[in-house]
């Protein structure tokens, strides 16, 4: 049985139950038994024990999670600290330095970043070492999909940072009348250079916050 530890059970109590999700749990069970998954099993939703879902203002989307040992500790883009930042999380570091002028991290936990109500959710929530997307299409996208569609039904407006073509294509489930979208490239060296560079995320979504009533988030509070 999962356990959050917050809202999050309640709310999601029922999608623990059914068909895809128990299929997806025995698949689970044989991936950790026989070979390296990543992030650990404990750690799975460790981006909803960090952002109950009362507290969500914002929301970063990512694919899935890092495939490298000592990497994916459940939070989308983060890396346990200690562990050198891939190339992702370091051209999030030069936006967001260029964004709001902060000087470069040198912490690579973006705990503090959920902690004030930034969810940091990957749609597919486990991987095979080495093996990038190999948990895609198991289950985790419907269990995802539906967060997504739950945080849209809430009354405070929320901000959703999508970046890349996996994440844009989420806008879908969004009623853009209610809530704020920003979209732009993926963070990754490959697409950088193709827009997201230069789309000062951090402080657009900050103005959006403050102008519906919310507090900012202080992006400089990376562990």
């Amino acid at each position: 049985m999962v356990r959050i530890g917050n809202d999050w059970d309640e709310i999601l109590s029922s999608e623990f139950d059914k068909e895809y999700y128990l299929s997806l749990r025995e698949f689970l069970k044989a991936e950790y038994s026989k070979r390296r998954i990543y992030p650990p099993m404990h750690d799975i939703f460790n981006a909803l024990r960090y952002t109950p879902y009362s507290s969500v203002k914002a929301v970063i989307l990512g694919q899935d999670p890092y495939h490298q040992p000592g990497q994916a500790h459940g939070l989308c883009f983060s890396v346990k600290n200690g562990t050198p930042p891939p190339p992702s999380l370091k051209n999030i570091y030069k936006e967001l330095s260029s964004d709001i002028g902060i000087p470069t991290p040198t912490g690579t936990e973006l705990v503090g970043w959920a902690r004030q109500g930034v969810l940091l959710l990957n749609t597919t929530l486990t991987v095979r070492e080495g093996a990038p997307q190999s948990h895609k299409g198991r289950g985790w996208e419907i269990l995802t999909d539906r967060i997504i569609s739950l945080l849209n039904g809430k009354d405070t407006p929320v901000v959703f940072i999508l970046w890349g073509a996996n994440a844009r294509a989420k806008a879908a489930l969004i009623d853009k009348h209610r809530h704020s979208i920003i979209e732009s490239a993926h963070p990754s060296p490959l697409s950088a250079y193709n827009g997201f560079f230069g789309s000062r995320p951090f402080s657009r979504t900050n103005s959006i916050l403050e102008a519906s009533g919310q507090s900012p988030v202080d992006w400089s509070a990376i562990e």
